[in-house]
């Protein structure tokens, strides 16, 4: 896995100055490229050994793919890594991922493909616990243009100190 190049993003000290950014975009991360070896090691730690993701010739000559599909849930796993160079709270203590909400992989992602996370803040309100939810939108953007590999709705809860 290669990250293209740094991102910045939005700082903040307490999650509760994030209230003047709901409806606005946080961040935008730097863009990375899964290699072939990394959909291999995912396959086998998913147990999501399905042709399509491990055997780029059946892919090509079966599915008409350039070489083995990257695994869905594997370019998931990246929106916390690409989130966490979109935004930072300064005072959070803890970090609890809540779940996703209207999650769409909308275009293919192949061995090689940039990616990069486009985070919007949705909402912010009382989690529980005593924690700040965070809904953000989240646009999985590919460098090639196009359909974006994934969008949704990432619910996070934080803790400030």
């Amino acid at each position: 896995m290669k990250i293209a190049e740094p991102a910045t993003g939005l700082v903040v000290d307490r999650a509760a100055d994030l209230a003047p950014y709901v409806g606005a975009e946080l961040g935008t991360s730097g863009w990375i490229a899964l290699e072939e070896a990394d959909v291999l090691a995912f396959a086998e730690l998913s147990r999501d050994r399905h042709w399509v993701h491990t055997d780029p010739d059946r892919a090509r000559s079966e599915a008409g793919l350039p070489g083995v599909l990257v695994h869905g849930f594997l370019a998931l796993a990246l929106v916390t890594e690409l989130g966490n160079q979109c935004y930072t709270v300064r005072a959070a203590r803890r970090w609890t991922n809540y779940g996703m909400e209207r999650l769409r992989f909308t275009a293919p992602v192949f061995p090689g493909d940039e990616l990069r996370l486009r985070l919007t803040l949705d909402a912010l309100g009382p989690g529980p616990g005593g924690t700040a939810r965070l809904d953000l939108g989240c646009t999985l953007e590919r460098r090639r243009g196009g359909r974006p590999a994934l969008v949704a709705t990432w619910i996070v809860l934080v803790e400030d100190s």
